[in-house]
């Protein structure tokens, strides 16, 4: 979706993000948080990725466009406590999954894909499912009520600097994801990696050290956290048949 809709990853984030931030400058908000990305940092940047990387690189080209919406969002945070000495910090969570996300196979992230594909091919008869890449690149995931409470965290707090990383601090293989979110659905079928699909970024690790110095860290461990994602995604499901019905 990104490299498909570039014009409308970059202007439609800008808007949004513009038009919530100037507004709380102009009413004289106090507090302001604004959530980012890890997709800021450079493709090739040294692991883990620390806040001081920001703009030492190039970016991923696939996903170029809302990385730089996310950083005019971070420069603009930065401008404001710089200029008008507001206290406002930008938070830039890893991968997020949890309930409500978008399970769409066309616009969704990894995580929610993987789990609508296996329930699917779960549900035909435990059909095989096809995953892009080679499986190899790394990734880190945090459960959406655990940057819930990062957010709630840089609300009640003053923190010392404009940017911070959110996350678990630990990634794993794409392929090893995969085998967990199958062993969560309960599929038995055989995965086919198709290796002619792109693998993106190597790997995408966060450095939380700074956040968690002020006092925050996380708290669901990623089985837990596919276990709740899981139920609430069948419980959704049967949710929409019952309405077809």
């Amino acid at each position: 979706m990104n490299d498909t809709y570039p014009y409308e990853f970059l202007m439609d984030n800008m808007l949004i993000q513009n038009n919530l931030i100037r507004s709380a400058h102009d009413n004289d908000v106090p507090k302001f948080i604004f959530l980012g990305s890890s997709c800021i940092y450079p493709k090739f940047a040294p692991q883990p990725l620390k806040e001081e990387y920001l703009l030492t690189d190039s970016l991923e080209p696939t996903n170029e466009w809302y990385a730089i919406a996310k950083i005019s969002g971070v420069k603009l945070i930065e401008a404001l406590r710089k200029e008008y000495g507001r206290d406002y910090v930008s938070l830039m969570p890893t991968n997020l999954y949890g309930p409500n996300d978008n399970f769409d196979l066309k616009s969704s992230h990894v995580l929610p894909a993987m789990i609508r594909k296996f329930h699917e091919a779960k549900m035909n008869e435990n059909t095989p499912v096809e995953l892009w890449g080679t499986g190899s690149p790394m990734r880190e995931f945090l459960h959406v009520d655990d940057l819930g409470q990062a957010v709630l965290f840089a609300l009640e707090n003053q923190l010392e600097e404009y940017l911070y990383n959110v996350g678990t601090g630990m990634d794993l293989a794409i392929k090893d994801l995969a085998e967990l979110i199958q062993s969560t659905v309960g599929h038995t079928g055989k995965i086919n990696w198709d290796i002619t699909k792109p693998d993106g970024t190597p790997r995408k690790l966060m450095d939380i050290s700074k956040l968690e110095a002020q006092g925050w860290s996380s708290s669901i461990e990623l089985k837990d956290g596919l276990d709740s994602t899981y139920q609430w995604f069948k419980n959704s499901q049967s949710m929409l048949r019952e309405v077809r019905i």
